[in-house]
C-alpha cells in the first residue's frame, strides 16, 4: 500500500525539519548566526490515467487524469541571510558589518580564505589582529607593541595611538568580501564559510563602497533567529509528523481488515 511509504518520507521530512529547527534554536546566541529554513519538495507521481490522453470511449482529450502523489523529500536546506541586530560590547576590537560583507579569514594548513560575520576579534602575541580561535584576519593588520589605543573607523581604516605620540598612525585597512549568492557559501563551523560554485568568487572592497557594509566598532553582530517563531515551526513539524504517523497507522489498520478478509 503506497500509504506506508508516502507516510514514512513524511515522517523523514518532518524529522529533518524539528533537527534543523533544533540547530536554529541552540544556535540563538551565537554571533552572527544565520538560521536555516528546511524546504521539500514532493517526489515523482504515478499515472494512472495521463493529463491529455485520449479517452477510450468517445475518442476526447482527458482533461485532468489521475496522478498519485509518492511522497515527499527534502530539497534543501536554505541559510537566510538576513542579519541580526547588533549588540554593544564596548570592546575595542569587537566589530559588527552594517549592511552586507564577510570579515576574510586566513585559515590555517594552506586551506584558503574563509568569511565569516563574527568580529569578535582579538591580538595574538604578535601583534597580529586574528579571531578566537587565532585565525589570521586578512589582510594582515599587525598593532604596535606600544599602542596604548586602537580606532576603526565606519571604513576599515585601522589607527593605533602609541605611547608617547600624540598623532594617530594608520596601521592597516580593513577589507570586506561580498558574494552573489551569499545562501551558496559552505559552513564549515566556528562561525566560518568556504566559497563555492553555488556562491560565485567573492568580490572585495573597502568597508563603506557601493554595495558594501560599513564597520562598527565595539558592536558584535547578534543571531538573526526569532526564538517565537522557531517554537511555532517546531510545534508545526511536530503536528505534521504525528499527522503522517497516523497515516501509517491507518494503512496498517486497512491491511489487517483486508487480511482477516481473506481468512
Amino acid at each position: 500500500m503506497r500509504a506506508l511509504h508516502i507516510g514514512a518520507t513524511g515522517m523523514l521530512a518532518q524529522q529533518t525539519n524539528v533537527e534543523v529547527i533544533s540547530n536554529n534554536i541552540a544556535n540563538m546566541n551565537t554571533t552572527a548566526y544565520s538560521r536555516r529554513r528546511a524546504e521539500f519538495h514532493d517526489l515523482l507521481y504515478q499515472d494512472m490515467r495521463r493529463v491529455g490522453a485520449n479517452s477510450s470511449n468517445t475518442g476526447t482529450i482527458v482533461p485532468s487524469g489521475i496522478q498519485l502523489g509518492l511522497g515527499v523529500k527534502t530539497a534543501s536546506v536554505y541559510r537566510v541571510s538576513e542579519h541580526g541586530s547588533v549588540l554593544n560590547t564596548n570592546n575595542t576590537l569587537d566589530l559588527a558589518i552594517q549592511g552586507n560583507g564577510y570579515f576574510q579569514i586566513e585559515l590555517p594548513n594552506d586551506r584558503g580564505t574563509g568569511y565569516t560575520r563574527d568580529g569578535a576579534f582579538q591580538v595574538s602575541p604578535e601583534g597580529v589582529l586574528v579571531t578566537s580561535d587565532g585565525y589570521t584576519v586578512q589582510p594582515g593588520i599587525t598593532i604596535p607593541e606600544n599602542a596604548i589605543g586602537i580606532t576603526i573607523n565606519p571604513s576599515g581604516e585601522v589607527w593605533v595611538k602609541e605611547d608617547g605620540q600624540t598623532e594617530l598612525t594608520n596601521v592597516g585597512q580593513l577589507e570586506i568580501a561580498n558574494f552573489m549568492n551569499e545562501s551558496g557559501l559552505e559552513a564549515i563551523g566556528d562561525n566560518l564559510f568556504i566559497e563555492t560554485t553555488a556562491s560565485g568568487n567573492p568580490t572585495t572592497d573597502m568597508p563603506g563602497a557601493l554595495g558594501f557594509g560599513t564597520i562598527l566598532q565595539g558592536f558584535l553582530e547578534n543571531s538573526n533567529v526569532n526564538v517565537v517563531s522557531e517554537i511555532t515551526e517546531l510545534v508545526s513539524a511536530q503536528r505534521a509528523y504525528e499527522m503522517n504517523s497516523k497515516v501509517i497507522t491507518t494503512a496498517d489498520q486497512m491491511l489487517a481488515t483486508i487480511n482477516q478478509l481473506k481468512s
